[in-house]
């Protein structure tokens, strides 16, 4: 299949869903049979981004890393579907400047709601000061200014998040629209 290749860039807090999210399109999207790679923040920390601490400099190369992997990916008829916090509204625009094909999705969730979601107990590491630098807590999380898509995961499903960044990918004319044979 020759299919036409997008950067999705879910972006939010830790803990907001963006790799639940991510997995969710995933599974559609190879269901239709495209070619899908997910770049997920974690991963990339452990593999590409290993020994990169969390100051404003290192987060920007992390970024820019995915950024450029994304790129070559998608540029080849790949959808990929990056989950990265990426807090800095400037160097979001800098991976979209970049990648032709780039869709923003905001994955937004109230703070409560990501450290109620923290199994790696992260917030309250950050809350009493052994975490510095913890996007949301000590260092800032910069809303998108204009995403394609916004899900808001402490009030939809991961279903209804993921159906509507497909519905924008097929509205955008990246993906075919699904079609349901009824015999």
């Amino acid at each position: 299949m020759n299919n036409k290749g997008v950067t999705v860039w879910l972006t939010g807090l830790s803990g907001a869903g963006k790799t639940t999210i991510a997995r969710r399109i995933e599974a559609e999207l190879k269901a239709r049979n495209y070619q899908v790679e997910v770049l997920d923040g974690d991963l990339i920390r452990t593999w590409l981004s290993q020994g990169l601490g969390f100051s404003k400099k290192d987060r920007d190369i992390n970024v820019r890393r995915v950024g450029f992997v994304a790129n070559l990916l998608s540029r080849n008829g790949v959808v990929v579907i990056a989950a990265m916090i990426s807090p800095y509204q400037e160097i979001r625009d800098e991976i979209r400047a970049i990648n032709k094909d780039f869709v923003e999705v905001h994955v937004n969730a109230p703070l409560e709601l990501c450290e109620a979601r923290d199994v790696k107990g992260l917030y309250a590491k950050a809350r009493s000061g052994e975490i510095k630098g913890f996007t949301g807590i000590d260092d800032p999380y910069e809303v998108p200014l204009h995403p394609e898509v916004v899900c808001e995961s402490g009030e939809e499903t991961v279903e209804e998040s993921a159906k509507k960044v497909i519905g924008t990918l097929e509205e955008l004319g990246y993906v075919r629209v699904a079609v349901e044979y009824q015999i």
